[in-house]
């Protein structure tokens, strides 16, 4: 099950390249100067299909070259590319609102709610735990942090806090200037952007925001590219992957891990001339990542439940409040969060063309099936030679 865990963290940042590649895609054409004909080239199958592969690949050569390069590109595009997009993008959006300038969104209290009754709201709602995904992963440093019974939980909480933040008001930004019926997954960011642009007349910014996005996605990439790989080499090494899958090159790079990843994200990639439009892509890649990665939340949950009941004295730096009880009611809550949430991703979502219902059950299934049952089979014939 350990390796499960490991196994569905990287498997599932695979699955999810394609959906950000798409979006750093929709960027790309958004540099022209013409609104109507950048979007009709962002929803074009073999456009988006070229540069999801262009660009991945471009940024696993980079990764070849070791740590060091992936790290520089992660540290500078994540500042050009998501926190200064974020923050113009609310700036401007609570500026046409304050300038007195018509919202497309109604702004009065009862339809700033979403309707939970609607099945369709949840299953799209379900999504959001992907706005969460990888926060876990900070655990790994609380060794390192002063007193971290105190300061740990108040960093989740501001991260936690923090991502609300700007979903909900970069969401709300998009909603002042581009109608209901024209919102689209993977072009109405860039459509609001070009909107503001010209409204406050800086349509020459347009371009600009475009390439600083893509930056911001190739960083992105570029990071999770290195990182699970690394942390599944690591577990490969301990035994449970054969030595072709444990090769690294001169950087130590896990070389033959990346390439497999690689092929892995072209045939995924592929859907997109496949199913019915982009978005309909975009949105069930997006489902099976959550999917995969709840599993993993799901054993997670578990996992922490049962530490602390079969080994109540180990010294921990940090543990949840309130014992044994407290453990059980905020694991447990998680570990019922990540099963509804997973249930309702078997349900397509109503503001989608994602074609056959049948087909979408079907592809999440086998998708489901597929990638959890790879560990087991791989972990069944294991050889103590593997272990080096």
């Amino acid at each position: 099950l350990g390796f499960l865990s490991i196994w569905l963290l990287w498997i599932e940042s695979t699955i999810w390249f394609p959906t950000v590649l798409t979006f750093a895609a929709v960027s790309l054409a958004f540099i022209g100067p013409n609104q109507t004909w950048d979007q009709a080239v962002s929803a074009n199958k073999w456009y988006i299909l070229a540069i999801c592969l262009i660009v991945y690949w471009g940024a696993t050569l980079v990764n070849f070259r070791g740590m060091k390069a992936g790290a520089n590109l992660s540290k500078y595009g994540g500042m050009i590319g998501t926190i200064i997009p974020a923050a113009i993008l609310i700036i401007f959006g609570f500026a046409w609102l304050f300038m007195g300038r018509p919202s497309q969104m109604p702004l009065r209290a009862s339809d700033l709610f979403p309707d939970l009754t609607n099945i369709n709201n949840l299953v799209l709602a379900s999504s959001i735990f992907l706005f969460y995904a990888g926060m876990e992963m900070s655990a790994v440093h609380v060794k390192d942090i002063d007193n971290p019974t105190v300061n740990y939980p108040k960093a989740i909480f501001l991260a936690s806090g923090l991502t609300v933040v700007i979903f909900i008001l970069g969401t709300l930004a998009i909603g002042f200037v581009v109608p209901q019926k024209d919102i689209n997954l993977t072009q109405s960011l860039l459509v609001a952007y070009d909107d503001f642009f010209k409204a406050f007349g800086m349509s020459f910014l347009s371009p600009i925001i475009a390439v600083m996005l893509a930056i911001g996605v190739l960083a992105g990439v570029s990071t999770w590219i290195a990182g699970p790989s690394k942390g599944l080499l690591a577990v490969g090494q301990s035994g449970f992957l054969p030595p072709i899958l444990q090769k690294t090159n001169k950087a130590g790079v896990q070389v033959n891990i990346l390439l497999l990843q690689g092929v892995i994200v072209t045939l995924l990639t592929l859907l997109f001339v496949v199913l019915p439009s982009v978005q309909a892509v975009y949105q069930i890649l997006s489902q099976l990542t959550v999917m995969l990665y709840l599993i993993m939340y799901m054993l997670m949950f578990a996992a922490g439940i049962y530490l602390r009941m079969k080994q109540p004295s180990h010294p921990r730096p940090y543990q949840v409040p309130g014992g044994k009880v407290g453990m059980y009611i905020i694991a447990g809550v998680g570990f019922l969060g990540a099963v509804l949430a997973f249930a309702l991703s078997f349900f397509p979502p109503g503001q989608i063309a994602v074609g056959s219902t049948t087909t979408w059950i079907a592809l999440l299934v086998v998708g489901n099936v597929f990638f959890v049952a790879l560990p087991f089979i791989i972990y069944a014939l294991r050889k103590p030679s593997w272990k080096t």
